[in-house]
């Protein structure tokens, strides 16, 4: 037996979907406005994941300019069709609207490379696909509703696709506007042919506190779909807000090999029972079937701590890093963590022989929704120290570097170093909307480098310049329930001119990542 813990993806890796191929795993996530985008993760026990790519790694496959945080790529979906892996995904409010909406590619590959999007002639988000036993290919998503009850409501379509045409075809059916009267955000469906029925499982209530999965059947791809009677049949919400994991729900179902069942779905670490800066993360939870419905956590009927799955192997905190592990330590140019904003790591730095970056200024600001000159990593752990030697021997009079913890252009803080005539000017700042907020500031005689470090305990994030800590800032003012939108904090490394044209670059000499504990 093999012994996993929960989170199985700690960090910002919300609307997880998962296939089975043979004896493979292969996971992916919504990425948002970070490039490279839509991590496709591999496992063969569904409890030691790796990235082996991601499918949206090319400058050319999708326009980003002027995605807006919390924009971007929001719930792909995985599926194997016997020959070739398919994602479905959304691309949401990219400035030319005719270059966003849903859309497939495929791969032979897992890692790559994917195809050119198809764009798909249909309104909303979450697209999924399935695969009939008489090959017919069914694809599904949410929307708002066409003539709505009430507000927020939604409705889950299905419509048959044409592989040879690369088209959606034939009738729309409108299956499904969630199991509850009143029922808001009816969205995230995968539909699933399951012993001679089609089974279509979906979250409602939206993605924060009041997440729930409900399930329904029918023996037509088109319905009438038949809800489960105990809808919906998954959510934290009914234990209140004295639980650690809050939000669950946005599930998909895969049989493993043995003939078990699990399910990942997203939720949240909040242990003031609202808050989450780490963000939404994939959890993953075991399926049982009776009486013909799929039923989630039996016996205690919440996400566990820890899963017991039946294949040999060592017991992990799943997808975490570990003081031993290469994960902890200093990030490599070539790790696949790294991320940026709307553009590609690769279009805004050069990676160097030592594993280091060159990262150009830029003229955008963090506050800006632009191609920032921006390189980070996800949050995975509530205490870490995350730190980087910048090497400024070749940025310009009156550029600025830093370190930040970033939630989107309007939030974040950070510690901002200028290089000046006669020095170094360090501030220490937080965003908050409109308004960005003076913490500390101190003068330090030039230098070629500096070291900044940010250090996460809980809720506190200390903002440190060499060994004096600046300030403390609130992570509650940071996280998603305070400031609206979709994700977890990300730490990275910034460059900018302030609007002005650039000159010149900073060495992200060393980006260390070092968790204090395993929460």
């Amino acid at each position: 037996m093999t012994t996993v813990s929960n989170p199985l993806l700690p960090g910002c890796y919300p609307d997880p979907s998962v296939c089975r191929v043979g004896d493979d795993y292969y996971l992916v996530t919504s990425t948002f406005e970070y490039l490279p985008g839509l991590p496709v993760l591999h496992s063969r026990d569904l409890v030691h994941w790796e990235t082996v790519g991601h499918a949206v790694d090319r400058a050319d496959m999708l326009d980003f300019a002027g995605i807006r945080s919390s924009g971007g790529l929001y719930a792909p979906t995985i599926r194997h069709d016997g020959e070739r892996f398919w994602i479905v995904c959304t691309l949401v409010d990219p400035t030319d609207a005719t270059r966003g909406g849903n859309f497939l590619i495929t791969a032979a590959d897992p890692a790559g490379p994917w195809s050119d999007p198809i764009w798909l002639d249909v309104d909303g988000i979450d697209p999924s696909v399935a695969f009939g036993e008489d090959g017919r290919i069914w694809m599904h998503g949410t929307r708002l509703a066409r003539e709505p009850q009430w507000h927020h409501q939604t409705e889950i379509w299905v419509r048959e696709y044409s592989g040879t045409e690369q088209a959606l075809v034939g009738a729309e059916h409108v299956i499904w506007r969630g199991a509850v009267n009143g029922a808001v955000w009816a969205e995230a469906p995968h539909l699933y042919r399951i012993d001679g029925r089609w089974y279509l499982i979906a979250a409602e209530g939206g993605t924060e506190f009041h997440h729930a999965v409900s399930v329904a059947r029918a023996d037509d791809v088109t319905g009438p779909y038949e809800g489960n009677r105990a809808n919906p049949v998954f959510s934290h919400r009914h234990l209140g807000r004295g639980v650690r994991v809050i939000g669950a729900g946005h599930a998909d179902i895969v049989e493993a090999q043995d003939g078990s069942w699990y399910a990942v779905m997203l939720a949240m670490r909040a242990e003031d029972g609202s808050h989450y800066p780490l963000g939404r993360e994939t959890f993953l939870c075991p399926v049982a079937w009776e009486e013909g419905w799929p039923v989630f956590a039996p016996g205690y009927g919440v996400l566990p701590e820890s899963i017991e799955v039946p294949w040999a192997g060592d017991d992990v905190a799943a997808g975490t890093w570990q003081p031993d592990d290469r994960r902890s330590g200093s990030v490599a140019s070539d790790d696949l963590r790294w991320t940026s904003l709307r553009e590609l790591p690769e279009e805004i730095a050069v990676a160097q022989s030592d594993g280091t970056w060159q990262l150009a200024v830029r003229a955008e600001s963090l506050a800006d929704a632009g191609t920032v000159a921006f390189l980070g990593v996800r949050q995975q752990h509530a205490d870490v120290d995350v730190t980087g030697v910048l090497d400024m021997s070749a940025l310009a009079e009156g550029e600025t570097t830093g370190l930040v913890v970033r939630q989107s252009e309007r939030d974040h803080a950070a510690l901002q170093v200028t290089r000046n005539a006669d020095g170094l000017l360090v501030r220490a700042v937080h965003r908050r909307g409109d308004q960005e907020n003076l913490e500390a500031a101190r003068d330090l005689p030039m230098a070629e480098s500096v070291r900044l470090t940010v250090r996460a305990r809980g809720y506190a994030y200390e903002l440190v310049c060499g060994e004096e800590c600046l300030a403390t800032i609130n992570g509650r003012e940071l996280d998603a329930a305070s400031t609206g939108g979709f994700l977890g904090l990300w730490f990275g490394v910034f460059a900018t001119s302030h609007g002005r044209q650039p000159r010149g670059s900073v060495r992200i000499h060393d980006f260390g990542y070092e968790p204090t504990s395993m929460l």
